[in-house]
């Protein structure tokens, strides 16, 4: 009997114990929302997560408190026009809108600094101005890229009118918003199709970028040139990276503030319009000057086994597409990739269909200027389609890579999921979020009727955790991940619908 007792203790013991959960709070939809609105989660300042929403010429900051709970509604009543295209930068207790619009024959591009209740800390600020245009543009002229570091600011535009050369126009800004020096280059563009892609802005406001060449507007990357201009400098250099006998797509650039390098990845092939065989990589070091690392890593069959959908082997990766990049702290990286493709009328399409190749081409839209077709996330294969038809979006399996700091691969794993959507890529794709210890992904599995949301941690060794199950997963809430953000170190901001109104779930893990 009396060996019984510490048995019973010790099990009363860990039925008191409560494991920390994942915990879902969730904003009330606002019934004044119209069905079709555009939002942005900007972060989080002064305890209170903001949130933008626009629909039409109607402009407002919204503030949550810790229980989601609306605090502040406040309309950006400052904006008389009509405007083509906002970013933000979110700091510990401000946030700067930068929003650009047209005029008569002038396209404006402005800043304004907003407060924890998204009311204006000043007036707004002139960042440049395009003069004598004698067009009325429904898009864009500038791109907005900030450094790691938020403490450089850099808007720039591309005019392409000439195809030999084109005019890069850039205005680098301190976190002040004042000006620090404007630029403007003549890039010569050797080939038909040369482009300039993935702008970088680093922490001492230097600026990289690269110059693509590729047979067509569609076809894969035979040749590329590094493009580096220092921050106060008009002068650029231009460096050919070597390519031995391979073609690139979907390329990247990540700047390694610690390390001071430039990394440039991408899928590659080794034919023309060939299959994805493995990824390329070039570490830069910028203050040598020099490429100290070029290198291929052709993915094993086991990895292609594991990363394919319903293909076969030799076509696994031939529907990823580059993601993240994540770097690491010893001057290696992970790389993470997603299956992402569509079909429309029975049709699918894969990375060749695209006007402009990749779905994730580019982040920012480089070249609205000059052609009004630009780069946009899907819109390229669909943008001819009639409004009876039907697109199908299909987002499948997540392939993550590291490497060590030498370029060699240390692990590979994969995420298995399917997904598909008609007419909208929202509710498919993932957000990830890095908690220090963890890579979290969250993402939708669809289960009968309903989609549910799901987590997955992945550890520095590669190693792959189900999580348990979202507590106040409630009926009703359609999430979108691939929209969230992350606004703590354990807490993020996933939008979803609820009843056809867009509401925001708080995630704390």
């Amino acid at each position: 009997m009396k060996s019984k007792v510490p048995v019973l203790i010790a099990c009363f013991l860990l039925a008191c114990i409560t494991l920390p959960a994942q915990k879902i709070t969730y904003s009330e939809p606002d019934r004044d929302d119209p069905r079709l609105l555009n939002f942005e989660v900007l972060g989080k300042i002064n305890g209170k997560v903001l949130v933008y929403k626009n629909y039409r010429d109607l402009h407002y900051i919204v503030g949550f408190d810790a229980d989601m709970k609306p605090v502040e509604k406040t309309r950006l009543d400052f904006i008389n026009y009509r405007v083509l295209s906002t970013d933000f930068l979110q700091y510990t207790d401000h946030v700067y809108m930068i929003y650009q619009y047209q005029k008569k024959s002038s396209m404006f591009c402005m800043a304004v600094k907003l407060d924890a209740q998204g009311k204006k800390m000043g007036d707004p600020v002139f960042l440049d101005s395009t003069d004598n245009m004698n067009y009325t543009s429904g898009n864009k002229i500038y791109s907005f890229i900030n450094s790691e570091d938020k403490q450089q600011i850099m808007v720039f535009k591309i005019n392409t009118r000439n195809d030999k050369v084109h005019i890069l126009t850039t205005c680098l800004f301190n976190k002040d918003l004042s000006l620090l020096k404007k630029s403007r280059l003549n890039i010569s563009m050797p080939q038909r199709n040369d482009f300039l892609s993935e702008f970088t802005l680093d922490n001492d406001g230097d600026l990289v970028c690269v110059r693509a060449s590729g047979t067509s507007s569609n076809d894969n990357i035979n040749k590329i040139s590094l493009i580096t201009k220092p921050a106060l400098s008009d002068n650029y250099t231009n460096t050919d990276l070597k390519l031995n006998n391979i073609y690139l797509d979907d390329i990247r650039i990540k700047a390694d503030n610690l390390n001071k390098h430039y990394l440039i990845t991408s899928f590659v092939s080794k034919s023309r319009r060939g299959n994805i065989e493995g990824l390329y990589y070039t570490l830069w070091d910028k203050q040598q000057n020099k490429e100290i690392l070029n290198a291929t890593t052709v993915f094993s069959d086991e990895f292609r086994e594991d990363a394919k959908g319903d293909g076969s082997i030799k076509t696994a990766f031939n529907d990823f597409f580059l993601k993240n990049i994540i770097l690491r702290k010893d001057g290696g990286f992970i790389i993470v990739s997603e299956s992402a493709y569509t079909s429309s009328r029975g049709n699918t399409l894969n990375r060749w269909d695209y006007l402009y190749g990749s779905p994730y081409w580019s982040p920012v839209d480089y070249y609205t200027w000059s052609s009004p077709v630009g780069y946009y996330p899907w819109w390229r294969s669909t943008m001819y389609n009639n409004a009876n038809s039907l697109t199908r979006y299909f987002a499948d399996n997540i392939a993550v890579i590291s490497f060590s700091p030498n370029g060699k691969m240390e692990w590979s794993n994969v995420l298995r999921k399917s997904q598909y959507d008609d007419n909208t890529d929202n509710y498919i794709g993932f957000g990830v979020f890095n908690t220090g210890e963890k890579l979290r992904f969250i993402f939708n599995v669809q289960e009968k009727r309903d989609m549910i949301l799901t987590d997955q941690s992945m550890l520095p060794s590669g190693q792959l955790d189900r999580n348990p199950t979202y507590k106040n997963l409630d009926k009703g809430y359609d999430f979108m991940p691939r929209h969230a953000k992350q606004v703590g170190a354990r807490q993020a901001i996933v939008p979803c619908q609820y009843r056809g109104f867009t509401c925001f779930a708080k995630i704390e893990f």
